[in-house]
């Protein structure tokens, strides 16, 4: 059996509900107090070192809570910025937190630095996943042309995401370990 076929990762219960509200909260807190960052000809993209929060959602609790955590806090942040609901860039938040979450049985060590480096590629992998489909599904949803979704929106999107998954991700990961070791967990 391979660990995507574990019934391990897939569970969804009580803990999962409870990590998810925390996930999305949090996503939604830290993403309305960047929406007012817009990046540098980027159309309606914003910077948001929220992300790094969501990825490490996925990564420490499975893929159901980091894609609720996506879905919900994307949800949250854009209609509390007064943004309204962009259904399409809350899925592709939801696949950025989802993708790292498939890799939550591989990531035991979270001061390793083989496992830290393995994390920020399913990081990276989850960006270039969720921010491309919402880049994409935008032509249907908008009409804007290929170029645009491509160069306007899914360029700095997953630039600004990337910068953040690389930088931010291995503080949470060694901040999280040393609170599980404090904890005796």
């Amino acid at each position: 059996m391979t660990a995507l076929n574990s019934p391990q990762l897939w569970s969804f219960g009580t803990r999962q509900v409870v990590y998810s509200a925390i996930g999305a909260a949090l996503y939604g807190a830290f993403s309305l107090l960047t929406n007012l960052v817009p990046l540098p000809a980027a159309g309606n993209i914003t910077f948001r070192p929220a992300v790094a929060v969501l990825i490490f959602f996925g990564l420490a609790f499975g893929p159901w809570v980091g894609f609720l955590s996506g879905l919900i806090g994307n949800t949250l942040g854009d209609m509390l910025t007064g943004w309204g609901f962009f259904w399409n860039w809350s899925v592709g938040n939801g696949l950025m937190g989802m993708i790292p979450g498939l890799a939550m049985l591989m990531i035991t060590d979270y001061r390793n630095r083989a496992q830290i480096f393995m994390a920020i590629g399913w990081g990276i992998l989850g960006v270039a996943v969720g921010m491309l489909f919402a880049s994409l599904v935008e032509i249907l949803v908008s009409g804007i042309t290929i170029n645009t979704a491509l160069v306007g929106y899914f360029t700095p999107a997953f630039l600004g995401n990337l910068v953040v998954t690389v930088v931010l991700l291995p503080v949470l990961m060694v901040a999280f370990a040393a609170v599980k070791t404090q904890r005796g967990r």
